[in-house]
């Protein structure tokens, strides 16, 4: 049986010859724009968020502008994304906090992200890997099937936040934003939560899933 520390390295030897620069798939020029594209990608498609902010970035291009927006001022440019009357509701007291609170500038630590309306810990996470460049694993549901199925991470790991420590642990440091990519990118085209492609799958040597269930 394939031992965990095994399935981590297979896993940085495949993903940093096959896909050594990973970026995100939403579209984005700094910290402020990550933060909204990533508040209105729960539950939502990056390729929908991406035809959205276009529009509202020009209409809103800083925190001071969109604080100074209405709910419904904002849900004329996000009616297309899921649940877009709370998530209106969040970014225009997310662009408020960030202006009373933070002068203006998104915040750069996990305490300061989650003190603003709407922005959990994935979303955080995202912020500081991304936007920061801080060694941070936001865990997706995409992450979350990935690292159990291949055995990533144990059975006690029954959290988002069990499973990022878990990750954080076992992948050096340097690769720990890459890791979320190549976890969620699997996890959207290959890994799928239904119906897995395993028969192209490059990471079958070490699924844990496939040697239970053969």
């Amino acid at each position: 049986m394939t031992k965990k520390t095994d399935r981590y390295t297979f896993i940085l030897n495949y993903f940093s010859e096959a896909q050594p620069d990973v970026e995100s798939e939403l579209n984005y020029s700094n910290a402020y724009e990550l933060l909204v594209s990533t508040m209105l990608a729960a539950q939502c498609t990056d390729k929908r968020v991406n035809m959205v902010t276009p529009a509202l970035f020009a209409a809103y291009p800083t925190p001071q502008a969109l604080s100074e927006a209405t709910e419904e001022e904002v849900l004329t440019y996000i009616k297309s994304v899921s649940y877009p009357n709370s998530k209106a509701q969040h970014l225009v007291a997310m662009a408020q906090k960030v202006v009373h609170d933070f002068g203006g500038e998104v915040p750069d630590t996990m305490e300061g992200l989650t003190s603003l309306p709407g922005v959990g810990r994935k979303t955080a996470n995202v912020v500081l890997a991304f936007a920061f460049g801080q060694a941070a694993m936001p865990v997706d549901t995409h992450v979350f099937r990935v690292a159990h199925r291949l055995g990533l991470v144990g059975d006690a790991a029954k959290t988002p936040e069990a499973v990022e420590k878990e990750l954080v642990k076992h992948f050096p440091e340097e690769y720990i934003s890459r890791a979320h990519h190549w976890l969620l990118l699997h996890g959207r085209y290959t890994c799928t939560a239904r119906k897995p492609h395993c028969e192209t799958c490059p990471l079958t040597p070490i699924c844990k899933e496939l040697t239970l269930n053969p």
